[in-house]
Order: C-alpha cells, then sequence, then structure tokens
C-alpha cells in the first residue's frame, strides 16, 4: 500500500533518517509514534495544542538513535491518540488510521498509526508505547504482532510520560524474526530463553472475551502446550472478584497522569476529544486515601503473579475481549469494550511483566490476538515462543 493511505503518519513530521549500512536491521523501515521525539521534528503527542506548545526536539530519543545505528531506516511518525489516552484508535483531531485488516473498525489505541502502518506494510516494523495496552490492543485489532517489553527494561528518555509505573515502549512487526531482530536491538541484555515447563491459564480473565474470541484462539492454546506442557487452570481474582484491575489501573495511572500534565493542562487549557477530556476531569479528583489503597493492592497483587510467574512459567489468554470495534461509535458504546480491555491487559502491566501478542487467529474475518505473559526480564522467552508457534 502506498504510504498516506491508510492516514497512520502525521503531517508535521515527514523527516527520512537513513540507517547505517551493513548492520543487523539493515534495509528495514520503521515508524515512530507521534511521542517519541525524533530530532528536527515537533512531537505532537496527537493533540495540536501540544503540538503548539512544544518546540523541535534536539535530539532523537535513544530508542530511536539505537535503530538508526543498527541499521533500520526511519520514514516518519505516526498518529496517536491524545497524550496516548486510549484504546480505541479514533482521534477527534486527525481521524482513524485505516486498519487494512478490519475494514471500516478502529486500528485501537493509543498506538494506533504504528500498528495501521505495519498491518498495510507500510513499514515493517514500528515503534509504540504501552501503558494500559496501547501496543497489545492494536497488534490484536491490526493482526500484527506486538511485544509490551519489561516495565523498565527499555529506557524512557525522549519519549512522552503517561503513567511512569505503568509505561513501556513496545513494537509491532508482521514477522516474529523482525520482533526478535529489534529486541537484539533494544534490549542490552539478551538472555537465552529458558526451558518452559508450566503453562497457567486465568480462567476468570478468559472469561472476559467474547465466547467467539475464546473459540479462535482456543486451537493456538493447545500448540502452545505442545511446547511447554498441559495447561493449569489459576483464577486472577480475589474473592471471585477481577474488578479491582480495573479500579486500581484507573486510580493508580489515573493520578500519574495528573501529576505529569496537570500544569500544562491548567496552563493552556488544551482542546481534548470527549473520551480523553473526561478521563482528565476525573482523575483530577481522586484522593490521596483511594491512591493509598490501590497501591497496597497493586503492591500485594504483583508480588503473588511474579512468584506464579517466575522462571519456567508463561501465562496465555486472549490479547484482547472482541475484534475491533467499527469506526464512529460513541463513547457510551465503547464503554463496555473499554472496561473489559483494561480487566485484561492489567494483569501484566500492574506486576510490570512482558507480554506479546501474536496474530494467529480471526472471527468474522477480523484479528483476534492470542497473548502471552512471561516472568520479569522474560522478555525472551515471549519472542522465542512467538517463532515457534508460527502459522500452520
Amino acid at each position: 500500500m502506498i504510504r498516506g493511505e491508510t492516514g497512520a503518519f502525521v503531517a508535521h513530521c515527514d523527516k527520512v533518517i537513513a540507517g547505517a549500512q551493513d548492520a543487523l536491521l539493515s534495509g528495514l523501515t520503521f515508524a515512530v509514534k507521534d511521542i517519541i521525539d525524533v530530532a528536527g521534528c515537533r512531537t505532537g503527542c496527537g493533540n495540536p495544542d501540544w503540538l503548539r506548545t512544544h518546540e523541535p526536539a534536539t535530539e532523537s530519543a535513544p530508542v530511536v538513535e539505537r535503530l538508526i545505528e543498527a541499521g533500520a531506516t526511519m520514514i516518519g511518525k505516526t498518529v496517536t491518540e491524545e497524550m496516548a489516552y486510549s484504546l480505541i484508535g479514533e482521534n477527534v483531531h486527525y481521524g482513524a488510521p485505516v486498519n487494512v485488516n478490519a475494514p471500516g473498525r478502529v486500528a485501537g489505541g493509543s498506538s494506533s498509526g504504528s500498528a495501521a502502518a505495519v498491518a498495510a506494510g507500510e513499514a515493517h516494523f514500528a515503534l509504540g508505547s504501552d501503558t494500559g495496552g496501547s501496543v497489545r490492543i492494536p497488534a490484536s485489532f491490526c493482526g500484527v504482532y506486538g511485544l509490551r517489553p519489561t516495565h523498565g527494561r527499555i529506557p524512557l528518555e525522549g519519549i512522552m510520560p503517561l503513567g511512569p509505573s505503568y509505561d513501556t515502549i513496545g513494537w509491532f512487526a508482521r514477522d516474529p524474526a523482525v520482533m526478535s531482530g529489534v529486541a537484539h536491538v533494544l534490549f542490552d541484555d539478551w538472555r537465552e530463553p529458558e526451558i518452559l515447563t508450566r503453562l497457567y491459564v486465568p480462567e476468570d480473565i478468559w472469561a472476559v472475551a467474547d465466547e467467539a474470541v475464546q473459540a479462535a484462539v482456543a486451537p493456538v492454546l493447545d500448540r502452545l502446550e505442545e511446547l511447554v506442557g498441559p495447561q493449569q487452570g489459576i483464577l486472577i481474582g480475589e474473592d471471585s472478584s477481577i474488578e479491582p484491575q480495573l479500579n486500581a489501573y484507573i486510580v493508580l495511572q489515573g493520578r500519574e497522569a495528573w501529576q505529569t500534565h496537570r500544569d500544562w493542562i491548567e496552563a493552556e487549557r488544551p482542546t481534548f476529544g470527549p473520551g480523553v477530556a473526561d478521563r482528565f476531569r476525573t482523575i483530577a479528583g481522586f484522593s490521596d486515601d483511594e491512591v493509598a489503597r490501590w497501591a497496597d493492592w497493586r503492591k500485594e497483587f504483583s508480588e503473588w503473579l511474579r512468584s506464579v510467574l517466575n522462571e519456567g512459567a508463561v501465562m496465555a489468554l486472549p490479547t484482547a475481549p472482541c475484534i475491533a470495534p467499527l469506526v464512529g461509535q460513541s463513547q457510551d458504546e465503547l464503554a463496555d469494550v473499554r472496561k473489559r480491555i483494561l480487566l485484561m491487559t492489567g494483569v501484566a502491566g500492574h506486576a510490570g511483566l512482558p507480554q506479546i501478542s501474536i496474530p494467529l487467529a480471526t472471527v468474522d474475518g477480523c484479528p483476534v490476538g492470542f497473548s502471552i505473559i512471561g516472568r520479569l526480564g522474560g522478555d525472551e522467552v515471549l519472542l522465542d515462543l512467538a517463532r515457534r508457534i508460527g502459522p500452520g
């Protein structure tokens, strides 16, 4: 597809930076989510007021520089949801990038442009960010591979923060070999994957997904069992409820987002789309007691999950609860989808664990992702499994 037909790229950065020759990623092109600095370009963060009030970056984010030094050519910046604060993929100012694998449906947010560009073949891979699912969900909706790495494993300098204790930088590709190649460049300490002996299936989280999605990814789970061993059912929820997954994320990530952007919002009074505006109004009112309560919950949950997903263990689940929603739905129509997404993505997010989405299933002709969560620092295991499961 010709660049521009998907609406995946922003107009305010048409810069191309050639990669080094005769390096690991030479010959590959990549795109950069527009919350990541590229030298000489303004970082728009999906909002015209942010674009207007910020000067061009004087240097590229280290993650961009490293990829260029490794041979990849940077071909542009991609559309993001405003302030990276949505999961759907429709920006009120810049539109919805075209999802070529699910026509008429959203690409997913907030890394919508990056996922759409990769799905359409406009770039070999693309950088996105994942706080509450913004790599994993677009990967599922667009039918591409997407990795949320272990929290803190890749430095975030030169990248707009949203919720720092949840923020990660991830990437998309159509080929698991490209996914691994990028990882070899971005990870300082590549570790050979260990032998896996335990496969957990969070039954209460699976139940959040549509029955059609569960059925579509079941054969992929069967293939994973052949590699790891029989699945073991497990419950994520405390006292038979998974609602804390959602409540903790909304409060904790919300407080961090408000602390991060409050001064700019109060000074500039930016114009946000309805969903983003509503979220910023809500998070401004969270109390210290609420934050402390959910911080305690998160600490306890993270310690438990990390003890379960230790060396030799992985967890499998659908990436998203449904196929990509139709373009143009209202915030009310999308409320249930957003809630169910956060119930599913919060599992890895709260504990800072890596998660990969693998595009090996469809429902009604639309992609649905299959996800594997690994132990802390176990990103290489996930990339290896994505390659070994493969299509077929």
